[in-house]
Formats: C-alpha cells, sequence, structure tokens
C-alpha cells in the first residue's frame, strides 16, 4: 500500500533490499533514511512494470491478429523432433516419451510473453543498475531508472524528428 514506510518507521528497517510492490509504498523522507542505511530500493516504477509490459504484449499481439508463437510452433516441434532423432542415432539410445515431449515442444503463447517479460525486465534492471553505478550524481536506483526513462523517451522523440 502507499505510504507504509514512512520517517516514523524508516529507522526500524533491518531489511537489505525493499522491492516496491505497491505504487509509492516508501515515501521521500522514509527513503532518505533507507538510502542512508544503505538499503536498496528497487522502486515501484520498475518493480510494478511486468503488468504494464505484458499488456504492451498484448497490444501488439492484437493489432498483428496472430497469437504469439502460431507462425513458428510447427517448425519448432518438428526441428526439435529431428533433433532428438539425431541424439538416440548418435547415443544408440531411446528417451522416453516424457523426455521426448519435453524437448519436441514448442513455446505456447504464455512460454513466449513469459520469456519476452523476463528478458525486458533483465535488460531494463541492468540499464538501471549501469545508470546509477556509472554516474556518481545519481544517489538511488529510482533515480536511476527516472534517468533511464526519460533518455528512453528522448531517443523517441528524436527518431520521430520532434527533437533536432
Amino acid at each position: 500500500m502507499e505510504n507504509q514506510i514512512t520517517k516514523l518507521n524508516a529507522d526500524k528497517i533491518k531489511a537489505k533490499i525493499i522491492c516496491e510492490a505497491a505504487n509509492g509504498p516508501v515515501t521521500a523522507e522514509a527513503e532518505e533514511i533507507l538510502l542512508k542505511k544503505n538499503i536498496l530500493i528497487l522502486a515501484d516504477m520498475y518493480a510494478n512494470a511486468g503488468g504494464v509490459t505484458v499488456s504492451y504484449f498484448e497490444w501488439l499481439k492484437n493489432l498483428s491478429h496472430v497469437a504469439f508463437g502460431r507462425m513458428e510452433k510447427r517448425y519448432d516441434e518438428f526441428s526439435h523432433g529431428n533433433f532428438v532423432d539425431i541424439i538416440e542415432k548418435l547415443t544408440k539410445s531411446t528417451l522416453t516419451s516424457q523426455q521426448k515431449d519435453m524437448v519436441i515442444k514448442g513455446a505456447s503463447e504464455v512460454d513466449l510473453v513469459n520469456s519476452g517479460l523476463e528478458d525486458t525486465m533483465i535488460t531494463a534492471y541492468h540499464q538501471i543498475r549501469e545508470t546509477w553505478k556509472s554516474n556518481p550524481k545519481i544517489d538511488s536506483f529510482r533515480t536511476a531508472a527516472f534517468v533511464v526513462a526519460i533518455e528512453k523517451i528522448s531517443e523517441s522523440y528524436m527518431n520521430l524528428g520532434i527533437f533536432p
């Protein structure tokens, strides 16, 4: 919930990392106290980005009118099946049907969305962390997240020709 960690209780926090799963659970005054205690705060704008990211994927899918993975699934299953056949021939052994199914199964739409979400979140974390660690003027993960976001908006505007 919002405003749960305040200047009144921040000094009692013993955690090394706080992940803001809600919107604005740490007040600005509390954040100052926590940062002085070297507590890492994974900002809500990062920690809550999963829902927005998956909504973006859904929007892309709706634009194309094709479910994720539909174009590749059969091809992947056929290709993976050939791979299993080769492995069995080379090793002169036979995989169980369960083992074959595990290797052959093509990615479902949920698998692809989860993979895309994981990649997006990992990439964003590394971009934010690199921005934070490479600039001594940036005092927190939250500030770095804002810097990265503003840089991305700026780059989009320049690519659109809005800024010279």
